[in-house]
């Protein structure tokens, strides 16, 4: 269930001024146990909050557009109290509730006080691809005022910026599409029961950038390139006599098995630090061989140890 909130909350307080309302959460004589799992949803207007949204609302969350921050306390009190008939809340928090943003932290911090299990999912795309967004709408961008669109992008960055790192979930939407975004969603999201860590393995070509959502970067190019070997060429790193060539080569299968050693301690820290999700970018020249199949071997390593793990393919097919 959608329900959109754009009204502030407010109070009279002396001589007529009016004084924004704060709540702080009151879980006391609920078991702990009742206490909604609460997702804040995030990010660049443009980059697909929406469909976030959406796609959890479909799983059976109760989803909440554009709550003012201060009243996300109060929401996870009344699901807290609804006798487990709202076991899971997802709020969208954007820049239309730009006045409550202050009220924020204030509130994630009482949220964790009270043990409340709350995870921050940051949708991030590119400037390139928020423009050519807003122009197919002929929709301004909502902080741009008398400016251009880039100019309400820039100041929402801004606005963002702390939020954005502090999310424990930055996906980057810049060369997905809807049906490409829900994916990711629902392999996050779609399970019964919370694994202790997920993981995406992403390979990409480096002459396409740097994936911006990605926690770690990996570079095989110190590996030969397939793309010389003509009978290669055509093929990509899902090949089996591509991806045999690759780790044929020396140092390709010592790699695997010293960045799976170097995975697992950092896993270790994330699980320690709370934080469930991460993305390994695995990058070549055209993102086509080497990292395609280091990425497929390295995922593989990590579903045997027990990471759920997604593999994504940004660049491949791209040239």
């Amino acid at each position: 269930m959608n329900v959109n909130k754009h009204e502030e909350q407010q109070d009279q307080g002396k001589d007529g001024e009016q004084v924004s309302t704060s709540t702080t959460l009151d879980t006391a004589g609920v078991p702990e146990a009742a206490i909604p799992e609460l997702v804040i949803i995030s990010g660049m207007s443009g980059a697909g909050r929406s469909t976030a949204a959406k796609c959890l609302e479909d799983l059976g969350w109760f989803v909440v557009d554009n709550l003012p921050p201060a009243l996300i306390p109060t929401m996870v009190e009344l699901g807290a109290r609804s006798q487990g008939n709202v076991a899971r809340i997802a709020v969208v928090v954007d820049v239309r509730g730009r006045r409550f943003f202050d009220n924020l932290r204030e509130s994630l911090a009482d949220l964790e006080v009270k043990h409340v299990t709350r995870r921050i999912v940051f949708l991030e795309s590119s400037d390139e691809a928020l423009v050519r967004r807003f122009e197919s709408v002929r929709r301004p961008h909502p902080l741009q005022g008398d400016g251009r669109i880039v100019d309400g992008i820039d100041a929402e960055r801004e606005l963002l910026r702390e939020l954005r790192g502090d999310a424990d979930l930055v996906i980057d939407t810049s060369s997905l599409n809807v049906h490409e975004l829900r994916a990711k969603m629902d392999a996050q999201f779609a399970g019964e029961e919370e694994p202790e860590l997920r993981a995406t393995v992403m390979s990409f070509g480096f002459k396409y950038g740097l994936p911006v959502d990605a926690d770690l970067v990996a570079d095989m190019r110190f590996l030969p390139n397939p793309h010389w070997v003509p009978e290669l060429r055509p093929f990509t790193g899902l090949n089996e006599e591509v991806s045999a060539y690759v780790f044929n080569q020396p140092g390709a299968k010592e790699f695997i098995d010293r960045y799976s050693e170097l995975l697992r301690l950092i896993a270790a820290g994330y699980r320690r630090e709370g934080k469930r999700y991460v993305t390994i970018a695995i990058g070549c020249t055209g993102g086509k061989h080497r990292s395609v199949a280091t990425s497929e071997k390295l995922a593989a390593r990590l579903a045997a140890e027990g990471v759920e793990t997604v593999v994504v393919h940004r660049d491949m097919g791209r040239e």
